[in-house]
């Protein structure tokens, strides 16, 4: 099971949705990083479930611990694990789905890969993996903040919302002012109204989150296989729910000519080397070009949903499954800062190699 992500700033996740912890171990992490909770926590508090009306209703303060690699608020060079206990789990809930597979769930897939499967929550096709890829982001975020990085993500459609923002000039006040995590506040409303329409509806809907770094370093990625924006695409694409992923223009770029398309390069009064537009995204032949790079991640609407559907038990058997528990009507704003995190990993990677690379 691939559990590790990265090469040089490698980051485990362990645990289930229903067991004891979820967390990770990172590894590769530099010595002297100043590194304490407090740096980790925010992001879990915005991740966490039961933060607002439109989120699982599931208590859970994910207060996460340091166990290694840190002392006297540095890191040591050495593996730094993270765990997270988990508290309040319902697996009662999950009763009817010990035999029943749930629709587009992974429920089916993981029995017939491996004959057996955690049912109760989900186990690790559950969102709340994820809890370790966000603690992990945030000593990511940290590592590239030395070298200037801002990293910042927002949702940008629910459902047929869609929002109206200057990408350059939103903040993380702007993103947080609402529990939809929409910088466009009269979109923010009508998505809060879509998804609480389908939140007592017993359904979900799906959108897109945005995401961009800012003033990255120039030199990230390498040809041919490990393009930075296909690294970034698989990272997004391992996110639960995610089924879709764009870089700059995406496949708005297929409605342009080549005229109108190509980013001309123009010099700066500093000096450098720049584009007057971006719709790369910030990454040329896979290699960060210094402009902000622009990603879009599309997750689908929530797999188990509070009405009835029709499915097979594992004897094959056709039945009907009326799911219950507390799930998100609405993965997108919990999502922004597990896309936020996986974007920090993915970079902080590839600049830890490009920084071998210069130093060789």
């Amino acid at each position: 099971m691939g559990s590790t992500f990265g090469r040089l700033f490698r980051v485990s996740t362990f645990g289930e949705s229903h067991g004891a912890a979820v967390g990770a171990v990172v590894d590769g992490c530099p010595a002297q990083l100043p590194l304490a909770v407090e740096d980790i926590q925010p992001e879990l508090d915005r991740r966490r479930p039961g933060q607002s009306r439109i989120v699982t209703q599931r208590k859970e303060a994910d207060q996460v611990a340091i166990l290694s690699g840190v002392s006297d608020g540095l890191t040591l060079g050495t593996p730094i694990a993270l765990v997270v206990y988990n508290a309040d789990s319902r697996s009662k809930d999950y009763g009817e789905m010990q035999t029943k597979f749930r629709p587009s769930h992974a429920d089916y897939a993981y029995q017939a890969k491996y004959g057996v499967r955690e049912w109760r929550g989900g186990g690790r096709a559950s969102a709340r993996e994820t809890v370790g890829r966000v603690a992990a982001g945030a000593i990511a975020r940290k590592l590239l903040a030395t070298v200037g990085v801002e990293i910042l993500a927002w949702v940008e459609r629910v459902y047929d919302v869609r929002a109206d923002v200057d990408i350059d000039a939103v903040s993380r006040d702007d993103v947080e002012a609402n529990i939809a995590r929409c910088p466009d506040p009269a979109a923010a409303d009508t998505m809060i109204e879509r998804i609480d329409a389908a939140r007592k509806a017993g359904d979900s809907l799906g959108g897109v989150v945005r995401a961009v770094a800012r003033n990255p370093p120039v030199g990230l990625g390498d040809p041919v296989f490990d393009k930075l924006e296909a690294d970034l695409a698989r990272a997004m694409m391992s996110l639960p729910a995610a089924k879709g992923f764009e870089s700059g223009s995406g496949f708005a770029g297929v409605d342009l000519k080549g005229s109108e398309h190509n980013d001309e390069f123009f010099r700066d009064d500093d000096g450098r080397v720049r584009t007057r537009t971006n719709r790369s995204g910030g990454i040329q032949g896979g290699i960060s070009n210094g402009e902000t790079i622009d990603i879009r991640v599309a997750f689908k609407p929530t797999a188990t949903i509070l009405r009835p559907q029709n499915t097979v038990d594992e004897q094959g058997q056709e039945t009907t499954l009326s799911p219950r528990g507390r799930h998100d009507p609405c993965v997108l704003p919990r999502a922004v800062p597990i896309v936020e995190a996986m974007l920090a990993l993915t970079l902080a990677d590839h600049w830890l190699r490009q920084r071998a690379i210069a130093n060789a």
